[in-house]
């Protein structure tokens, strides 16, 4: 047996977006059943080099209900992860890199070692999608984004999965990165730069920035807007505004990580948002134990059967799981697997 490497345009070529998102959110599924083992993201803090590592392992188990696969399956995997703030400048490296170990969770033997940056990009815009599956207006058409670094592109590009995008807004400070981003995009989309306000006013939002001081308020969103909040990943990041995070309807991925570091990190330690203010985790909605949009268009009406569930403006909280890394490291290997792509190598010397 041997090892596949994936280098990072290996996984971005065998990342199919449609099985991702089919795979995170079984990946919610089974954390929610109780068949999965995250144990809590672990940080090695390096104040010295300005910097941290972060360690993400996980096991999941997906039953054949839950998957739109023939059969069910289960993975396993870990993510070894940094954050160095000065990497850029001072060594010309990227401030965030990851390595994706992908095991068989039988005998653990090391199937693929993928880069995690890359994976981490689909499977966080995978999230979205799901959320934005669940939360969203069903006839949403207009998406709206704030920052547009690498993380925007997979935010449309997996949205676009599960919603019939027709209008894109952008948003961000620096003109550069919007002019790309538009470049990259307008063949397929209306795709414009825009305020904060204007993007905020689509059906959807998506805010994928590193910020400490809220740059989006509750007159920045539209009254049935679904906000992806995707930006906080480490304490004292904060996206939204207080006021509006208690006007919506928060939805979060995991408690423990999201009361830590994610979007609603700062107001929860300081009591101003409490367990009450947090509807319920993602995985209650996908299983269906909690339900999620009303059956209610972008107008605010109720064209069909006026189910119960939520309206108004509605937050996701995702801080990133590492059960949703193994879900999509599974597709990335199966798939390149099957195509004879990445470097196959033999690790552990076992090779005949």
């Amino acid at each position: 047996m041997q090892t596949l490497l994936l280098n990072a345009d290996d996984v971005d070529e065998n990342a199919r977006m449609d099985r991702v998102i089919d795979a995170v959110r079984g990946a919610f599924t089974a954390y929610e059943r109780g068949n999965a083992k995250m144990p809590a993201k672990s940080y090695i803090d390096l104040p010295e080099y300005n910097g941290d590592f972060r360690s993400m392992p996980a096991y999941l188990d997906v039953r054949t209900e839950d998957t739109a696969e023939e059969t069910g399956w289960d993975a396993a995997g870990i993510k070894w992860v940094n954050v160095h703030t000065d990497n850029p400048a001072d060594h010309d490296l990227p401030t965030v890199m990851g390595t994706m170990i992908y095991s068989d969770p039988e005998t653990a033997f090391p199937l693929a070692v993928l880069d995690g940056t890359t994976l981490t990009m689909k499977r966080t815009g995978a999230a979205a999608a799901v959320a934005t599956d669940h939360l969203a207006v069903p006839d949403a058409t207009s998406l709206g984004i704030v920052g547009a670094g690498v993380q925007s592109y997979t935010q449309l590009e997996a949205i676009a999965a599960v919603r019939d995008i027709e209008e894109v807004v952008i948003s961000d400070l620096d003109e550069e990165r919007v002019a790309d981003f538009i470049d990259a995009f307008d063949d397929r989309f209306d795709v414009r730069a825009g305020s904060i306000s204007e993007a905020g006013h689509c059906d959807v939002l998506s805010t994928v920035t590193p910020v400490e001081d809220p740059v989006v308020g509750p007159d920045d969103v539209g009254e049935h807007t679904h906000v992806n909040a995707m930006g906080a990943d480490a304490e004292g990041k904060h996206e939204l505004t207080d006021d509006l995070l208690l006007d919506a309807t928060v939805v979060i991925d995991d408690h423990e990580q999201c009361t830590h570091s994610g979007e609603i990190n700062v107001p929860y330690a300081a009591g101003t948002l409490t367990d009450e203010d947090i509807y319920g985790e993602i995985g209650e909605i996908v299983v269906g134990t909690r339900p999620g949009r009303a059956d209610v268009d972008a107008g605010g009406n109720a064209p069909g059967t006026g189910a119960e569930g939520v309206t108004g403006v509605t937050v996701f909280d995702s801080t990133g799981l590492a059960i949703q890394d193994v879900a999509a490291a599974r597709v990335v290997y199966e798939q390149a697997d099957d195509n004879d792509n990445g470097y196959p190598f033999d690790l552990l010397g076992l090779a005949e």
